[in-house]
Formats: C-alpha cells, structure tokens, sequence
C-alpha cells in the first residue's frame, strides 16, 4: 500500500517518521492527537485528522474512509492524562473494560488488536528509522570509570525487570542502590527525582522491554533528555542497543560531551 497512517503523539516521533516515511513513497494520512500532537505536523501530513484521545470509533472510521490498511503509533501520549483528561467514547470504554489491567502494553495492545480487527494492521515504529538504533558501544568521548560499570550492569538487570512487570523502563542508581524506579510520570521526571537522593554523579539506565513490542512504547531519548541529565547533574546515561530511538544524534552526542556526561549503549 502506498498509503500509511500515522497516529500521532507529541515530540519528535511523528515528524521523523513522516521524513522517512515520505523518503519511501508514502502518502500520510496523519492522525494527529489533540494535546499532544503538535501544531507542524499538519506541515507535513498529505491530510491531517485531528482526534481526541479516547475517540477509537473516529479514529478507525478516518482510517477506513482514507482505505488506510497500514498504520504506526509515533510520538508520545502522556501517561498520567489516562487519570485526568482523557473522555471516552463508547468504543473505547467497551475495550478498556476487557483487558486486564491498566498497563501500557496491556490498553496499546487491545487498541492494536481493535485496529486489526477492523483491517488496519499496525506496523513496527521503527519501520524506515533501523539507522537511529544504535549498535553496541560508547558515544561520547567521556567513558564511565569502573565504579559506573558497575552501576549500568546492575541498573540494567533491574531496569529489565522492572520493564518486564510494564512499570517503566528507567532506574536512577548509584553506588548499586536504586534511588528511583520510573513509573506513570515518565523518565525525564524519574531522573529527577533520583538526583535529588543521589546528587551529583547518577547513573540512568533506560532499557526496553525484555518482549518489547515495536509497534509501540519504544525507547526514545533526544535532545531533551540530555538537557534533563545536564539540570539533574548524571554523569552517566545507558540505553540498550538495537532498542533505543536516538533523535538528533549529533546533537545529542555534541550536548553530552560539553556536559562530560557519558552516553553508553549496552
């Protein structure tokens, strides 16, 4: 099909995807999700539907009226609106009450499933970005010393299992003693909160999921995130290799360096 939806959250997901998206051929059918989108994105959709969050029944409705049968999830939708903005729409409200739980793999994967059912299959999130999963190794010139090694082998066994229960998929340790384990407020709020406990000189471990699925919730980290390391004063920010989106790499390498923070992917 020449045709691919894009639902699209906030950040710089949506805008990258539809670049690479659009290198291939593709015409963009843009879903784009009030509070979260962003405005430019109507810049660079063939067409652009702006839907409410909990809004499933015109969400599938626009897709098929477009005869859209592929589809990706881009961008980030904020976790805690699930308790506060979100109004659903009978289509939602009879799926969610289906599921098990409120997990974020538990709601995407009943929507993905929706989505199917109705002859929209989604597509892996990484579909046209392979070059921004970065391959094992150290970006930046600063390395982590020994005692940070340390800190990334036992964040990471920690940081996995805490994304194995989808609680999150980011520890804050230091010294091998976890100061903050992230959960519905996301990594950048995570990180501070670890720093405030550990100060100066933590270490950040974001993994993916041992069963990550790639259609979505995939690790993203970008500019932001290293201005986040910067204001919390972490010295060391490890992600898993061939799992984690890097946006805006030399940017993102150049920001670290100035900042001696050490980027590793493991």
């Amino acid at each position: 099909m020449n045709k691919i939806g894009i639902i699209a959250g906030n950040g710089k997901f949506p805008f990258i995807f539809a670049q690479e998206a659009k290198k291939g051929g593709k015409e963009l059918i843009i879903i784009a999700l009030k509070g979260e989108a962003d405005r430019k994105i109507e810049e660079v959709g063939d067409k652009v539907y702006w839907i409410n969050i909990g809004n499933l029944s015109k969400l599938i409705k626009t897709l098929k009226e477009e005869n859209v049968k592929e589809a990706v999830m881009a961008g980030q939708v904020k976790h805690t609106r699930l308790f506060t903005e979100i109004k659903l729409d009978f289509h939602a409200i009879k799926l969610l009450g289906k599921i098990k739980n409120k997990k974020t793999d538990s709601i995407l994967g009943a929507v993905a499933q929706e989505l199917e059912r109705e002859g929209i299959k989604l597509l892996n999130s990484t579909l046209f970005l392979s070059s921004l999963l970065p391959k094992k190794g150290v970006l930046t010139k600063s390395h982590p010393t020994g005692e940070e090694k340390k800190d990334i082998k036992f964040g990471f066994e920690i940081a996995k299992k805490i994304a194995g229960l989808d609680i999150g998929q980011t520890v804050i340790v230091k010294n091998r003693c976890v100061l903050a384990v992230e959960a519905l407020e996301g990594t950048n709020e995570c990180i501070f909160r670890g720093s405030q406990l550990g100060r100066e000189g933590v270490v950040v471990v974001k993994v993916s999921k041992p069963e990550q699925d790639m259609r979505f919730d995939v690790p993203v980290i970008g500019i932001k995130t290293v201005e986040v390391l910067i204001e919390a004063k972490a010295s060391v920010l490890a992600i898993e290799e061939n799992k984690t989106l890097i946006f805006d790499r030399e940017e993102v390498v150049s920001l670290a360096d100035k900042a001696n923070i050490s980027i590793v992917v493991i």
